[in-house]
């Protein structure tokens, strides 16, 4: 009892108060000795209603102990001043994607849902040749200018047919733990 008793005391007498915070939540410190060892105690005392996620993430960083210095006033008030910018840059790109859609949307290209959307990748697309079977189709030589000749075309079509991934032996010639994928 003797020792709760001092802990308790020891508790409200050897702290440090580090900062406040705007909603006014109190932050300490103290150092307490475990087992031998001088470990740095950390803790908010809040004001009012306990809600953890009234702590701005500097605080909690600090709490944590991912920063070794409490954030100072100025080093909040420019954090707050940055979080507002940021705020409103996102209140302007907003207006500005919604004048776009509703642009475009008087064109008749698109009908505005209310989400973002991605870019349009049909006109991408349409630039890469596909064979019907959804394969690459190779391009003629005149695509390429003619340099290839015909030896080494037909030396790369056999390099391709021998590194097909479907397989091709009759399973004589397995061994366990031989198999490595196509590269």
């Amino acid at each position: 009892m003797r020792r709760l008793l001092g802990k308790i005391s020891g508790f409200l007498s050897n702290r440090t108060m580090v900062g406040v915070d705007k909603t006014g939540n109190k932050y300490f410190t103290r150092n307490e000795e475990v087992d031998g060892i001088v470990k740095e105690k950390r803790w908010v005392i809040f004001k009012g209603e306990e809600d953890p996620t009234s702590i701005p993430v500097e605080w909690i960083c600090w709490l944590n102990g991912q920063r070794k210095k409490a954030p100072t006033p100025e080093e909040m008030m420019e954090l707050e001043a940055r979080r507002e910018r940021v705020r409103q840059n996102v209140a302007l790109l907003k207006k500005e994607e919604e004048e776009r859609i509703t642009k475009e949307g008087s064109k008749g290209k698109r009908v505005s849902t209310g989400k973002v959307s991605g870019p349009d990748l049909k006109s991408f697309i349409q630039q890469l040749p596909v064979s019907s079977e959804g394969k690459e189709v190779e391009e003629p030589p005149s695509a390429m200018g003619g340099l290839r000749n015909p030896q080494e075309s037909l030396a790369e079509k056999e390099k391709d047919e021998s590194e097909s991934s479907e397989p091709t032996g009759s399973g004589a010639s397995f061994r366990p733990g031989t198999w490595q994928p196509p590269t």
